[in-house]
């Protein structure tokens, strides 16, 4: 699987597995599935519900630590210097680690940011302890990031934000690299049928003998995003890693492009 680095060197594989909405009971096999399948970057938050058993089933692995890249969240309730560290460890202690890889303000708090850029300190101070390899945000628009970087002492490594054909995010996107920040887009391939049968992407699906979630998920990877789509069935899991061995071209990526409606698919 294809890699990038973050603005401190670390590098980070640009596929991954997301662990939202997936029940403690199922995430054993999950986790499993995805290992088995390839994946080494696990996309987590303590608001899932599930760390302490994506920990259980990291520990029951038998793949190295080193090997995994591992994120993880602070909640908008846990929020604040003191409280996020506390967050930290529980987040630590749930998924049985000694780090994490990287570490996200899972959003910002619109009505006292001030708070939030007190959540940044406590991710700096976690970084100057190498208790995190990286930091980053989570939601934020370019507004917000510019408050932070007028009083950070390290810069956010990475911006993860709503991402797929319905929502290109082209602005925020290009302000966030400009800036030295990765990219990340959760829902990536948006929500059923709605992008999935979109003509645009069926028609690259045939083009290529891929399913449209592989043409989405290449489109993703072609244009400097890092994802990390869900599934709790074995065989879209395996599906979903394999989108190596082709490109789109400049113009199919420009075709899914202009499907952008800057539609939320996962809020109003």
């Amino acid at each position: 699987m294809e890699t990038t680095q973050l603005s401190n060197g670390v590098t980070i594989p640009m596929l991954g597995f997301g662990t939202y909405l997936i029940d403690s009971k199922d995430v054993p096999a999950a986790i499993k599935t995805a290992l088995d399948a390839g994946y080494r970057h696990l996309d987590c938050a303590h608001i899932y519900g599930n760390e302490p058993a994506v920990g259980a089933a990291i520990k029951a692995s038998d793949v190295d630590r080193s090997d995994l890249f591992i994120t993880s969240k602070v909640w908008n309730a846990d929020q604040g210097y003191d409280k996020t560290l506390a967050a930290f460890d529980q987040t630590l202690n749930d998924l049985q680690l000694d780090y994490l890889d990287l570490y996200l303000i899972h959003w910002p708090n619109e009505e006292n940011f001030d708070l939030t850029l007190d959540t940044w300190r406590a991710l700096e101070t976690l970084y100057k302890q190498k208790k995190v390899r990286a930091i980053g945000v989570s939601n934020f628009s370019q507004d917000q990031l510019k408050q932070v970087f007028a009083m950070a002492t390290v810069k956010p490594m990475v911006n993860q934000i709503e991402r797929h054909p319905y929502k290109v995010q082209a602005e925020l996107g290009k302000f966030d690299t400009d800036n030295g920040i990765v990219n990340e887009g959760y829902s990536p391939i948006g929500h059923g049928h709605l992008i999935l049968e979109d003509p645009v992407i069926t028609k690259l699906a045939d083009k290529y003998g891929k399913s449209p979630a592989q043409i989405v998920l290449r489109w993703q990877v072609d244009t400097g995003f890092v994802v990390f789509p869900k599934s709790s069935k074995p065989a879209r899991v395996r599906e979903n890693f394999e989108i190596s061995g082709f490109n789109l071209t400049a113009e199919e990526i420009a075709a899914i492009n202009a499907l952008d409606q800057d539609k939320h698919l996962n809020y109003d």
